[in-house]
């Protein structure tokens, strides 16, 4: 049994030197095909292809994306973010994400998917508490269904089955959406969570945003696969490959993919190829395992500029547009920024609320402690 990717499927350009092959047939002999991978490009060429309103949504989406990015990164050097995970050149994979989720569907992102949890209508604030070093992890994640964001290497996997099942075992119409790097995917929580939802055909869907490193161990260190998508293939569940600049083709796929497992069809794993543009984080430097001309190529390959294109191309783009999507960017970051530089007040003793639903001993005496220091420095001054 063969993979193949499907005729006419997006080939990123240009490709880039730490890609594996793709030829499957060494790996998978059988003349039958499994599984079809790949975006079929040719829709968007007729009336099958995606709706105005939705591009138009995608475009606004991603340029308030990209201006997200550039402010919490200046917000990191000014000492206002402890650290921020940038994912500048991700934008796409992200934004596509959110907007293909359903209502009542939840989120579980990893820590560098800050944009997706704004993208799907959450405090930009909240979304960076954790990032600040502020209590716990900044929002309701039970009203707003966005997990946590996740610094652990894909232990969130495992999380988003467990719901997926107990939503499909309650009869709700519910699916969750995890998100991952493919430095994740060499994780055992990447494999356990494939496994079991595969085994209980729960209604989740794996986005995998390879961005070709994991911190600074290329792809090719981490795995022989032919792609991250062909790994599908040993779960027994639907594997797509998507060109992951490309917020249409994201959308599409992970749309599919979402409607698929609210049917009950099972889970399905989409590998979005895609690249981060910045370093991993602001503690990183990126030039000692890659080259400018590599960050330079992609760059040319960037998501809001294709995007721009393809509205373009469709005339549904124009410079009025642009600035006003340009200008409702400026704007939220312009709050952003406003509420980011005013000091938050801060009460020590929250440090042990919401840890157990009753507090053990331990923590009782701790906060006993603390609370005996805090009035000890009120009497001193």
């Amino acid at each position: 049994m063969t993979v193949l990717e499907q005729p006419g499927a997006y080939a990123p350009a240009p490709p880039p030197s730490w890609r594996p092959r793709t030829d499957a047939g060494p790996l998978l002999p059988d003349t039958e095909p499994y599984r079809v991978l790949g975006t079929r490009v040719a829709a968007r060429q007729d009336d099958s292809g995606p709706d105005a309103e939705l591009l138009r949504r995608l475009y606004a989406a991603v340029v308030r994306g990209r201006r997200f990015n550039e402010q919490a990164t200046a917000l990191t050097r000014q000492g206002r973010l402890a650290v921020y995970p940038s994912s500048r050149g991700q934008e796409a994979c992200q934004v596509a994400a959110a907007l293909a989720l359903g209502e009542h569907d939840w989120l579980f992102p990893s820590y560098r998917d800050t944009l997706a949890a704004v993208a799907r209508g959450l405090d930009p604030v909240e979304v960076l508490s954790l990032l600040r070093g502020d209590w716990h992890h900044g929002y309701d994640s039970p009203s707003t269904r966005v997990a946590p964001l996740c610094t652990p290497l894909a232990t969130q996997l495992p999380h988003a089955v467990g719901l997926a099942h107990a939503a499909r075992l309650k009869g709700d119409e519910v699916a969750a959406l995890a998100l991952v790097g493919d430095g994740g995917t060499s994780e055992g929580d990447f494999h356990e969570a494939l496994n079991f939802a595969a085994v209980w055909q729960a209604p989740a869907v794996f986005l995998v945003q390879n961005n070709g490193f994991a911190i600074s161990v290329p792809l090719a260190k981490q795995t022989a696969a032919p792609s991250l998508a062909h790994k599908a293939v040993g779960y027994g569940i639907p594997g797509r490959l998507v060109d992951g600049n490309d917020a249409v083709a994201v959308h599409e796929v992970l749309c599919e993919a979402l409607d698929r497992a609210r049917a009950g069809g099972g889970p399905t794993l989409v590998e979005a190829v895609t690249y981060r543009l910045e370093a991993h984080t602001n503690a990183d430097d990126a030039t000692r395992y890659r080259t400018d001309d590599e960050v330079e190529a992609w760059r040319a390959h960037d998501p809001v500029t294709l995007l721009e294109h393809e509205l373009r191309g469709r005339g549904l783009l124009d410079e009025a547009t642009v600035r006003e999507a340009e200008e409702a960017a400026e704007q939220q970051a312009a709050k952003l920024r406003e509420r980011m530089h005013q000091d938050p007040s801060l009460d020590p003793t929250q440090l042990f609320a919401h840890v157990y639903a009753e507090p053990t001993p331990q923590l009782r005496d701790q906060a006993d402690r603390l609370r005996a220091e805090l009035a000890a420095g009120e009497e001193t001054r």
